[in-house]
């Protein structure tokens, strides 16, 4: 037997070998290394958003104090009008020296500085004007100008379009600050003209569409504002030939854009300058329609014509596809086309014919351009409101007499859109509108039974043969839903001998009715039952 001693040294190798194993086995065990994050990279992230808003509080309360002190004088007389001045003047043009000192170290914060200033030259040279008259109207507007042109040169400088903002308000708000430099509306139109074009220019220049956008609506809204405040508010001449040059240079402004920089305008941009087309739009045709209602569509066509000008350019020169601008351009055609097109230039006695015709028209061009939405859906839907209203005219005989040829043009509606419903089967995307071409065929050709004829039983026999012929032609075409759209008229039918033959007829008419109404529903029954054998 093994002594003590002996056992003793095998439990001690086996242990010595347990523990190399143990310690070969360990790197294998390592762990990921767990990343830690110090408190100032967990900091960081939120210091700009600081940073900005305390930047931008100083500056404000920069700016608030110049206004005090300028204000103090009303007040208080320890300090002259002058030297108040004088102060906010120095500690402008202090903000605006410090920020070009500092635009080294941190560009985009030290702009915050000569912005404030740039705030603070505006409410001095307008507190000398309007509230101290230390300067004349003509030393205030060319003041206001040299500030303009230093706030755009400040914005080119810093690469910030905040001080373009600034100079477009203060060069579109002198007419409003100074009424009695403005004497006459022409001179206001020169005047904004003027401002327009180094606005455009400025634009294309620092690369901003958002300049030139803000500059035509301070143009539009503030001479509008300005036209109607004027006491000589007779020269609507010169008013509709401002908006018309306001028109072709932003126009062109917008086009050259997209040329110069290979910027296409995308449908968020589009939508920025749609408000800006619809005011031009009402405000021009307002004016027009008060003085020479004549003309008035004709220049909105043409003004929609100038638009499609520059799209067609642009989109050629620059070779590339533009969504934005087509969207731009469908809306503004589309209004035209309802608006001046239809409402303002189609008599009552042609409009359920225009309806008649454009419909088919915007499909054809859809077609030619192997696309059924390619006119766009905003002129889509024009033509479809325009088409709804004169349908409902149309099939509820509203005013059907003043309308030329209104039995055919029952029976016309009727055949348009059974032939809508036909030729859309070629496109699978348009299923969705299947049912409603249905239901409105069917609705025109019930309307038309009950506008041309006057006898009640032929009115129920048109409609029995009518639901007879869909079940047959969808059995022949296999159209389960040509078939199931059969119960619509089955439906009007039994209603009609319901509530108003059985009520108020003869026992003849009666009993015609209810003969022809029962053999149509009997064979319609026996043929529904195929149509449900039918697959979708």
């Amino acid at each position: 037997m093994p002594t003590i001693e002996e056992r003793l040294d095998a439990i001690e190798s086996r242990l010595s070998a347990l523990e190399s194993q143990r310690t070969i086995k360990a790197p294998l065990a390592k762990t990921q290394p767990v990343k830690i994050i110090s408190a100032d990279q967990s900091t960081h992230a939120g210091a700009p958003l600081a940073t900005q808003l305390l930047g931008w509080g100083g500056a404000a309360a920069l700016v608030l104090a110049a206004s005090y002190i300028i204000k103090l004088a009303v007040s208080s007389g320890w300090l002259t009008p002058e030297r108040q001045l004088s102060i906010a003047l120095l500690g402008a043009l202090a903000m605006i020296g410090l920020g070009l000192k500092l635009r080294n170290n941190d560009r985009s914060y030290a702009s915050l500085l000569p912005a404030g200033g740039i705030t603070i030259l505006f409410i001095v040279i307008y507190g000398a004007h309007l509230y101290y008259g230390l300067i004349g109207q003509p030393l205030a507007l060319a003041a206001v100008t040299l500030v303009c042109l230093l706030s755009l040169w400040l914005c080119h400088l810093f690469q910030s379009t905040l001080y373009a903002f600034f100079a477009v308000a203060g060069a579109y708000s002198v007419p409003f600050l100074m009424r009695s430099f403005m004497l006459d509306i022409t001179d206001l139109a020169i005047y904004y003209t003027c401002w327009s074009l180094l606005f455009s220019v400025f634009a294309l220049w620092v690369r901003s569409r958002a300049v030139y956008l803000l500059a035509l609506y301070m143009a539009m809204i503030g001479f509008d504002l300005s036209w109607h405040l004027d006491v000589n508010a007779q020269q609507w001449l010169s008013a509709v030939l401002f908006q018309l040059v306001l028109l072709a240079i932003f126009g062109i402004a917008a086009a050259y854009y997209t040329v110069m920089h290979k910027v296409p305008m995308q449908q968020d941009t589009a939508l920025a300058h749609l408000p800006a087309l619809l005011i031009f739009y009402f405000l021009q045709y307002s004016l027009l329609e008060k003085n020479i209602p004549a003309i008035a569509p004709w220049v909105a066509v043409a003004s929609a014509a100038f638009i499609s000008l520059c799209y067609g350019v642009a989109s050629r020169l620059s070779k590339q596809e533009l969504p934005g601008g087509r969207m731009l351009l469908q809306a503004y055609v589309a209004l035209v086309l309802f608006h001046a097109g239809y409402l303002e230039s189609v008599s009552p006695v042609w409009a359920p014919w225009v309806a008649f015709v454009l419909l088919p028209l915007a499909a054809f061009y859809g077609v030619l351009r192997n696309n059924i939405s390619a006119p766009g859906v905003f002129i889509w839907l024009a033509v479809l409101i325009i088409f709804m209203l004169n349908f409902l005219r149309v099939v509820t005989g509203f005013d059907r007499q003043a309308a030329i040829a209104p039995d055919m043009l029952s029976v016309l509606y009727a055949i348009e859109l059974y032939a809508a419903y036909y030729w859309s089967h070629r496109s699978a995307a348009a299923r969705a509108f299947w049912p409603l071409l249905l239901v409105g065929g069917h609705l025109a050709a019930i309307a038309a039974a009950v506008h041309i004829f006057d006898n009640r039983v032929v009115v129920s026999l048109t409609w029995g043969f009518l639901a007879l012929a869909c079940l047959l032609l969808a059995l022949k075409c296999k159209d389960k839903l040509l078939g199931k759209s059969s119960l619509l008229i089955f439906a009007i039918s039994s209603g009609k001998v319901l509530i108003y033959d059985l009520s108020s007829s003869a026992p003849l008419v009666r009993i015609g009715t209810l003969l022809v109404v029962g053999s149509s529903f009997y064979l319609g029954g026996w043929l529904y039952k195929k149509i449900e054998a039918l697959s979708d």
